[in-house]
């Protein structure tokens, strides 16, 4: 899994896999989803994240593993 930020585009990105993008859906505006050949979900995007999330620091972003 990697993860992406383009802070100029304001955008997200989160690539769960390496197989090809077939297809992309924005789900809701500013959340596209991108599926592979077999329709299973292999990137989101998220745009206007500033917006969304004011008091983000992307540059220290954590995970939960459970």
């Amino acid at each position: 899994m990697r993860m992406h930020y383009d802070e100029q585009a304001d955008a997200l990105y989160l690539r769960l896999d390496d197989s090809k993008i077939i297809d992309s859906k924005e789900v809701q505006p500013g959340i596209v989803l991108d599926f592979n050949a077999e329709q299973q979900v292999v990137g989101i995007e998220v745009l206007r994240l500033k917006e969304r999330v004011p008091n983000a620091d992307v540059r220290r972003l954590q995970f939960d593993v459970a």
